[in-house]
């Protein structure tokens, strides 16, 4: 065989054995030469304290000059799984953790990863340093000159410091890899020299400008001085008060309250969990612990949220997160008296019994349907449809919708409604759904190493005899009566949760309550069947560092939740318009997929009972729901808000009506700056909607583009995690830049357009404007709020 070094081995040739035994160790010594120049130079390296009280001046000079910089300067490229070479600095111990060469995105791993997330699969830095993870700051002897010499992090923003950005607008392409899979080259110690001489624009802030001399300082004398970090005290006495008693509420002794709890839990565990005394960002994760309320923390680290905790005896316990919060991964919920008092009515006062509490056997736990059948359906759904947009974000932020594979199972715009609780009152329907268990089995059950032909099989089929089932039962007990706008829910009369707006960004996406922007090509009608499964499918039982079969039937999976909420929505009109919608929605489906999707699976013929009067139900039916929801939709995100000077409001609603192919080189999420003369600022958010003829398939989505039909949302506020590109534009200028738009032709014309009107990621004032962005996100809405991302800012 051929080695890497173009020399031929076989099996009888000792000198080809020896030469690649020599090439070997040539190497390897090499390391181990640059490796001991530092272990010459200042001693062994070993892990540090660098934990500080916050009350000292250490302490004090991280927490309010340090930590603010590198949250604007570095988090917003390095938060979470998806941080270049796993270094996640929205934490000491996140820094301290350090870099590691493994990705935890690839969607053709054939294993299993290993699990390495944040504050659970180590606990200490040198448990992270078993697991390969290498120090971005110095661990040898801890003087001045070693904790500059030694240190990854100080090494890469000196790279940068000496070797600026090339002046231009747009990097060149073939030095500056921006794609968001792009090969990472995670330097460790000993490979700093060849990656200077390889990459020398390649110093930290990647691929944006400098630090300002004075950031620089700041950084590199708390780095001089041995990096030392705090975490901000927690001191209110309601919070902790607060924590005490939800502790106490979530580890009754009861049957009830245990199963509660569970159920609980496995909702929660992603949640950024926050008490109505809330005044200084203080969030919590609910956590299971092998210790009680009133001792330390003793976590119980699971892949999955309901795997067996491996302990005869577990609790409950909030354990405070003093991460940085990120806008990609912050689902904020909030507790209270009255939360606990409805969770209290909902699964504790509720006329039920639990006689023995379930097993965590895989093929028990990872089926919510079996595992809390004892709990009423009615109760279920009212508490995941009361924070609709907390349970679907969970799978819209969660680890999932990290990559196209993810998301490209929906479309780029539509809106969501949910079912009245009255239809799973009846003994009918909770008979029916208790004898569909085996039938709403999901493929997470199959672990994170699935063999994804014989789980797709497996699931797609008993995905096929619950919906012939469900055809079934609604032709036996439904009538046309039934169906009428009553059977959607209409938040109560108060809950902004009854409607929502989910849009997607190609590879990351976005839910927000109300209906927001133009009338979407599809809608979703959830049931608690449906709304169930993809929280454990995408949610509690999706693993991100598992394999490319687990990744896949997932996805594949979604495609059966989403077209049953389609065909929910479609029942509500007339069947001819059933008909026309769906082959309109699945346009260019090949044989297979129509014979799946206008087949008996999806045939419910029960009549609608709602009175058309046009020949565009559908726009009809939108109506007729923007009136029933009325009372409850969310404004936030409406053009026509208070003191919204006419001129910009003109001018925003002739930009939302541009539609068609000279969007093509518009980004999917632009984040939009209009300066008023007086001074006001107003910000806006620009979404680029693209169409699709149809979304089944699964690696060639481009040919199922549709650009002469993309559209754009335009909204107040901020909508995305990840913008793509700046805008800023002075009101009286606002004009030209509509008109700029509606005659874009090509890339070039967009380019010229960001020469008058854009903030690029090379522009001298990027930090500023992004600090600008990030106060005025916290400024409108301080708990919803996070840090945005740019891993995906546009190079244009």
């Amino acid at each position: 065989m051929q080695n890497g070094f173009g020399r031929v081995i076989t099996s009888g040739s000792g000198r080809g054995l020896w030469s690649l035994i020599i090439i070997t160790l040539v190497v390897s010594g090499c390391s181990m030469v640059a490796v001991s120049q530092w272990d010459q130079m200042f001693g062994p390296a070993e892990p540090r304290e660098r934990l500080v009280a916050a009350d000292s001046d250490a302490g004090l000079h991280f927490l309010n000059e340090v930590q603010p910089m590198l949250e604007q300067r570095c988090v917003v490229c390095h938060g979470c799984y998806d941080s270049p070479c796993q270094l996640n600095l929205a934490s000491p111990e996140g820094i301290d953790r350090g870099a590691s060469k493994d990705k935890v995105y690839n969607s053709a791993r054939l294993g299993v990863a290993p699990l390495t997330r944040m504050f659970e699969d180590a606990q200490t830095t040198a448990g992270w340093r078993a697991k390969k993870f290498w120090p971005v700051l110095n661990e040898h002897e801890q003087t001045p000159q070693a904790n500059l010499d030694a240190s990854i992090m100080h090494h890469m923003l000196a790279l940068k410091r000496s070797n600026p950005l090339p002046e231009g607008p747009v990097l060149d392409e073939k030095e500056f890899d921006l794609s968001l899979d792009r090969k990472q080259f995670c330097a460790k110690p000993d490979e700093l020299d060849k990656f200077d001489k390889k990459h020398p624009l390649w110093g930290m802030p990647y691929a944006t400008p400098n630090l300002a001399e004075a950031e620089f300082a700041t950084l590199e004398s708390w780095l001089e001085e041995g990096a030392r970090m705090a975490v901000a005290p927690m001191e209110n006495a309601e919070i902790m008060a607060a924590v005490i008693d939800w502790e106490a509420f979530l580890n009754g002794a009861s049957l009830k309250q245990q199963l509660m709890s569970r159920y609980l839990y496995e909702h929660w565990f992603l949640a950024n969990l926050y008490f109505n005394a809330l005044d200084d960002n203080t969030y919590f994760k609910l956590v299971r612990s092998a210790t009680p309320p009133g001792q330390p923390i003793e976590l119980i680290a699971t892949r999955r949220p309901y795997d067996d905790p491996g302990v005869d005896r577990f609790y409950y316990r909030f354990r405070r997160d003093h991460a940085t919060v990120l806008d990609k991964t912050h689902m904020p919920y909030g507790l209270d008296t009255k939360r606990m008092a409805w969770l209290q009515s909902l699964f504790i006062d509720a006329d039920y019994t639990v006689e023995e509490l379930p097993s965590y056997a895989v093929d028990v736990a990872a089926n919510p349907f079996l595992v809390f059948q004892s709990i009423p359906i009615p109760s279920r759904w009212e508490f995941l449809r009361a924070e609709a947009q907390f349970t679907v974000m969970n799978f819209i932020k969660g680890p999932v919708c990290r990559g196209q594979i993810a998301v490209d199972v929906i479309r780029d715009n539509f809106w969501v409604f949910f079912e009245d609780t009255e239809i799973y009152a009846s003994e009918a329907a909770a008979a029916f759904l208790a004898e569909q268990n085996d039938n709403l089995r999901m493929p997470s059950e199959s672990g994170s190493a699935a063999a994804p032909w014989r789980t797709w099989k497996k699931y797609s089929k008993a995905q096929d005899a619950y919906l012939l089932a469900k055809a079934d039962f609604a032709d036996k007990n439904i009538s046309a009566a039934d169906v009428n706008l009553d059977l959607i829910w209409d938040g109560n009369g108060n809950n902004q949760n009854a409607a929502l707006t989910v849009f997607r960004h190609f590879d990351s996406a976005s839910v927000v309550k109300g209906l927001v922007g133009p009338a979407p090509r599809t809608a979703w009608l959830i049931g608690y069947p449906i709304l169930e499964r993809i929280h454990y499918l995408l949610v509690a039982g999706f693993d991100v560092y598992g394999n490319v079969g687990h990744q896949l039937t997932t996805r594949m999976y979604m495609d059966f939740l989403r077209m049953e909420s389609e065909a929910n929505f479609l029942s509500l009109l007339p069947q001819d318009a059933r008909v026309t919608e769906s082959r309109n929605w699945y346009e260019g489906a090949d044989e297979k997929q129509q014979a799946y999707l206008f087949g008996s699976r999806f045939n419910i013929t029960v009549p609608t009972g709602i009175s058309y009067s046009t020949d565009n139900p559908k726009l009809e039916l939108f109506g007729m729901l923007h009136e029933r929801l009325a009372p409850v939709l969310n404004k936030a995100f409406e053009l026509d808000q208070p003191g919204m000077p006419a001129r910009q409001l003109e001018s925003l609603q002739r930009l939302a009506a541009i539609q068609g192919l000279l969007l093509s080189p518009i980004p999917e999420a632009v984040f939009l700056n209009v300066q008023s003369s007086d001074g006001t600022e107003r910000y806006y958010t620009v979404l680029r909607n693209v169409a699709h003829r149809n979304i089944t398939a699964l690696f060639s989505e481009q040919k199922n583009l549709v650009p002469e039909e993309d559209t754009l949302a335009v909204v107040s506020g901020f909508i995305g995690s990840y913008p793509n590109a700046y805008w800023k534009v002075a009101e009286e200028d606002l004009p030209d830049l509509v008109n700029s738009i509606a005659e874009l032709t090509d890339e070039a014309s967009y380019a010229a357009l960001l020469d008058r009107y854009g903030v690029r990621r090379t522009a001298a004032d990027f930090w500023q404007h992004s600090d600008k962005i990030i106060a005025a996100h916290e400024a409108a809405d301080p708990v919803a709020n996070g840090l945005p991302d740019y891993n995906r800012l546009a190079n244009h």
